[in-house]
C-alpha cells in the first residue's frame, strides 16, 4: 500500500488533495442544477470567458495577485453572462447564439491580451490547469467559495427545483425567479474560478457536469443528484490527482478522464437506464413478439 500512502507524506500533495476534494464536491453538487436546467452551453461559455478576466487581472496587478485574478475573472464571466441576456432581449438573437458570439470574442480577447502584454504565465497553465502549484492562498479561496456555494444551494434547493422545471408556477407562488437565476449564475462563476487552478478553462465543463450526469443515469432522485454528484466529483478528483502524481501527467486531464470513465460505466451498466439493460429488454421484447406471432418461433406447433 506504499504507492497509495506515499503521496500523503508530502505537504504539497496533502494540500492539493484537500483542494481537489473540495473542488470536486462543489462542482458535482452544482452540476445537478446545470444538468437539470440544461445550462451546459452557458457553463462552457462562462468558463472560456474567464480567460480575458485573468489576463486583465494580471496586467492591472502586474503579476499573479490572487485578488486581482479573482476580480478580473468574476467581472469577465458576469459581463458575458449578462451581456448575452441583454443581446437576446434587445434583438432577434436567441440567448445561446448571443452566448456563442460573446464567449468566443472574450476568449480571443484573452489570448490577444496575453500576447500583447507578454503575460509571464504559460497559456497552457490557464487552459488546462496545474493544481500541483496550489498555494495556501488558493486553498483558502477554495474553502471560502465551497462554504458559500454548497450551503446556499442546499438551502435554496426547493425553490430552485421549482424554478428549474416550471418558472411560471414558481413566480405565481411568490418565488423571485430572476433573483434565483442570478444566484445560480453567481455560484457557477465562483465555482469555476475556484476550479481554474485544478483543471483550467478547457476542462472545467467536464468536472462540472460529468458527476451529475452520471447520477442522472443511475436514479431519478433530485437529492441524490446533488449529494451523489458531489461525492462522485470528490472521488474522481482525488483519484485523478493520485494518477497524475504517479504517472506524471496533467492533473486536469486525469481528473476528467476518471470522471469520464465513471460516466461511461454508468451509461453502459446502470440498472435502470444503462445501455446493456435496454438492449436486454429490447431483445426480450423481440423474443416475446416472435413467440406470439403465428409465423414465428411460437408457431412451430402449427
Amino acid at each position: 500500500m506504499d504507492w497509495l500512502t506515499e503521496p500523503f507524506q508530502h505537504e504539497f500533495m496533502r494540500r492539493v488533495l484537500v483542494g481537489g476534494a473540495l473542488i470536486g464536491f462543489t462542482n458535482g453538487f452544482l452540476g445537478a442544477f446545470v444538468v437539470l436546467r440544461r445550462l451546459a452551453l452557458m457553463a462552457d461559455s462562462l468558463s472560456h470567458s474567464l480567460l480575458p478576466g485573468l489576463a486583465i487581472g494580471w496586467i492591472l496587478a502586474g503579476g499573479l495577485v490572487p485578488s486581482a485574478l479573482f476580480g478580473g475573472a468574476l467581472f469577465a464571466a458576469l459581463t458575458v453572462a449578462l451581456g448575452a441576456q441583454l443581446l437576446a432581449r434587445s434583438s432577434r438573437l436567441k440567448e445561446d447564439t448571443a452566448l456563442g458570439i460573446l464567449y468566443t470574442v472574450a476568449f480571443s480577447v484573452g489570448i490577444v491580451l496575453i500576447g500583447l502584454f507578454k503575460v509571464r504565465v504559460s497559456l497552457m497553465h490557464w487552459l488546462f490547469g496545474n493544481i500541483l502549484g496550489l498555494s495556501n492562498t488558493d486553498l483558502w479561496m477554495i474553502w471560502g467559495i465551497s462554504l458559500v456555494v454548497v450551503p446556499l444551494l442546499a438551502a435554496l434547493q426547493r425553490p430552485l427545483l421549482l424554478t428549474l422545471f416550471d418558472p411560471t408556477v414558481a413566480a405565481s407562488q411568490g418565488i423571485r425567479v430572476n433573483l434565483l437565476n442570478f444566484v445560480l449564475m453567481t455560484c457557477l462563476v465562483l465555482t469555476m474560478i475556484a476550479s481554474l487552478q485544478a483543471v483550467g478553462v478547457i476542462m472545467l465543463l467536464g468536472l462540472l457536469i460529468a458527476p451529475a450526469a452520471t447520477v442522472y443515469l443511475l436514479c431519478d432522485s433530485y437529492p441524490a443528484m446533488l449529494w451523489g454528484g458531489g461525492l462522485i466529483g470528490m472521488f474522481g478528483s482525488c483519484v485523478g490527482l493520485l494518477l497524475s502524481y504517479r504517472l506524471d501527467l496533467p492533473s486536469g486531464a486525469c481528473i476528467v478522464l476518471v470522471l469520464g470513465a465513471i460516466f461511461f460505466a454508468a451509461y453502459l451498466f446502470s440498472p435502470r437506464y444503462g445501455l446493456v439493460r435496454r438492449l436486454r429488454r429490447a431483445r426480450h421484447f423481440h423474443e416475446e413478439s416472435l413467440a406470439r406471432w403465428p409465423g414465428g418461433d411460437g408457431g412451430k406447433s402449427a
